[in-house]
């Protein structure tokens, strides 16, 4: 078993999702891979009936979700039950086929080619009937993502749809010259892409896809980053989403919207093909059950020669396919570590309380099932005797620099003490180890020059022959003019403005902490025979769109716990039930 963390998922419920009636022989709503594979191999479905039914929810369903009297780019008011989501950015359907079902231009394929009448570049209806056409004459379907349709985060590129990241943007051609490699092989296994869906950067809003919403509230988060992929999935627009987290933000939208999401580690999904791809990057999947995630992870994971990271997956997959693994019904043998450092009442508020509690019945199921639960008490701490017996040594530096007290420096730099001979005495003497280091304060590790350097490398490959540069992308693309507080204002598209103006490339905090936190875990996980982990996605539930988010509190902020992700761990959120109250931030005058 990989090890890693089940994160349990708990979202804000105050409406129902949204109902919509379909044919009597396939209930499209909540249908999985399996139903729909299967309703097809019957005869009672297919792959066009697929990709018909989901535009007509997405007609339904899928509209703005806010009032913007000043357009897309300025201020907003939330619409109390707006039975609309704004999910989905851009719609894979060729313009004749798009207006017919009433999306405006702006939805369509490409805003730089208005014919869009190219025969190699088939629509979302033309990839349907082709399926048919094969299953028609040959009985077989043509992979296992057969008559799936697919959401993509618009930082992915595609072929055959515009791939801005979320900026109106304008690009030369707003359409890149291929596909991101696990889109190709995405393609290959059958998948439908659909559409491309809606990103943010502070909130679910993006330049130009505007303002997505909850579909459970419509005032509140969609989850930031990966929005659209998380909600479209959320009020069954589509089968899956592809998502993608360099923080949080597939489990982000995986908490708000009560679906399955998963973040695998950085080496096992290729990034190539990807705005802004960073050495902490996932790619994975979010759909409605953990078996689905599993069968598109069989599809995109492993190596791929154009992204250097995924060789460390070489030699290191299962033997079986992950789908194989999602069959079990009891847990018998397996140890689950719980992290009650994201998890002690002491050191949070009442607005943490119920996800916290309801991560605690998720635990008492688990072991219902079988499993081992290790947990050290309410206010314990798993791993926090590993930290302090190893942070000091693997993080060297980064620690000594913490606590200037312990490790004195003279004028010009140099120890004034002997330091290594403190971290020796740490080593075999915890008391020594000063306090204020826990997992939930270890630090993500700076990373200087990252956001530009991959992000020109992205443009460089891309090849535009307007935007080339950062300085580029800059000048030709429209910045919100809603300036408030709360209100995704950093969202320019494409991310925030980290380091986008550095001169230099230094990674070496971040690789360090990353190893050293690898190390930490692994120990612990290993002395206590862990199999997993388990902690609350994240403990505050969606917050209303445009006001202020709940302050951070001992290292939790308003979103979820991401640190270990974006350490190398893979993370799995699952539902977990829903918050009946939300305390909700009111800005004073």
């Amino acid at each position: 078993m990989t090890r890693g963390i089940i994160s349990i998922c708990v979202v804000a419920l105050t409406m129902p999702a949204p109902a919509f009636a379909d044919s009597p022989k396939f209930q499209i709503e909540e249908a999985t891979i399996d139903g729909i594979q299967s309703a097809i191999l019957k005869g009672e479905l297919t792959s066009t009936d697929v990709v018909k039914h989901y535009l007509a929810r997405i007609t339904a369903y899928d509209g703005a979700c806010v009032s913007q009297p000043d357009g897309i780019l300025g201020s907003f008011t939330t619409i109390k039950n707006a039975g609309q989501i704004n999910s989905l950015i851009t719609v894979n359907l060729r313009p004749p086929a798009r207006a017919s079902y009433g999306f405006e231009a702006r939805k369509g394929r490409s805003l730089t080619d208005t014919s869009d009448n190219d025969p190699a570049m088939p629509d979302a209806l033309e990839v349907a009937a082709k399926q048919d056409a094969h299953f028609k004459a040959t009985g077989q379907l043509i992979g296992p993502l057969h008559g799936i349709t697919f959401a993509i985060k618009d930082w992915y590129d595609t072929f055959d749809m515009r791939t801005t990241a979320g900026a109106d943007a304008a690009y030369a051609n707003d359409r890149p010259p291929r596909d991101a490699e696990f889109i190709k092989r995405m393609r290959d296994a059958g998948a439908i892409i659909l559409a491309k869906a809606n990103v943010g950067s502070g909130i679910s809003r993006s330049p130009f896809g505007g303002i997505s919403c909850n579909p459970y509230d419509t005032e509140r988060s969609a989850g930031t980053s990966s929005s659209g992929s998380g909600t479209s999935v959320a009020a069954n627009l589509v089968t899956c989403a592809i998502a993608e987290e360099t923080g949080g933000s597939i489990l982000h939208p995986t908490k708000n919207n009560a679906v399955v999401g998963l973040a695998p580690t950085q080496e096992l999904v290729s990034r190539n093909g990807m705005y802004g791809a960073g050495y902490n990057t996932r790619t994975g999947p979010i759909c409605r059950t953990v078996k689905d995630a599993a069968k598109v992870l069989d599809v995109i994971a492993g190596y791929d020669p154009k992204d250097e990271l995924t060789v460390f997956s070489v030699g290191r997959l299962p033997s079986s396919s992950y789908a194989s693994f999602a069959n079990e019904q009891r847990l018998d043998g397996v140890r689950i570590g719980v992290l009650r450092e994201y998890m002690d009442r002491s050191l949070f508020n009442e607005a943490d309380e119920e996800s916290i509690a309801a991560t605690e019945r998720a635990m008492a199921d688990l072991q219902k099932l079988g499993a081992t639960i290790v947990d050290p008490g309410p206010t314990g701490a798993l791993l926090q005797t590993y930290i302090d017996k190893y942070a000091p040594s693997v993080l060297n530096t980064l620690f000594i620099d913490r606590f200037p007290k312990v490790f004195p420096m003279d004028g010009n730099g140099k120890p004034s003490a002997d330091h290594i001979a403190m971290l020796v005495d740490m080593y075999y003497d915890a008391s020594l180890v000063p306090d204020g280091m826990t997992l939930r304060s270890i630090g993500q590790g700076q990373s200087v020059g990252e956001s530009r350097f991959m992000i020109e490398r992205y443009l460089r490959e891309r090849g535009d022959a307007t935007i080339k540069t950062m300085k580029d992308l800059n000048e030709h693309s429209k910045a919100l003019t809603d300036t408030r507080p709360d209100s995704g204002s950093n969202a320019r598209g494409g991310g925030g403005e980290n380091n986008r103006s550095a001169m230099t490339l230094d990674t070496s905090e971040r690789w360090l902490t990353r190893f050293a936190v690898q190390q930490i875990v692994l120990q612990a996980m290993e002395e206590m025979k862990l199999d997993a982990m388990i902690t609350p996605t994240g403990n505050i539930p969606p917050y209303i769109l445009g006001r202020p988010l709940e302050p951070t509190l001992n290292g939790r902020g308003p979103s979820i716990w991401s640190f270990l992700g974006t350490q190398g761990f893979p993370q799995l959120g699952v539902p977990a039930g829903f918050t009946a109250e939300v305390y909700d931030r009111i800005r004073e005058a």
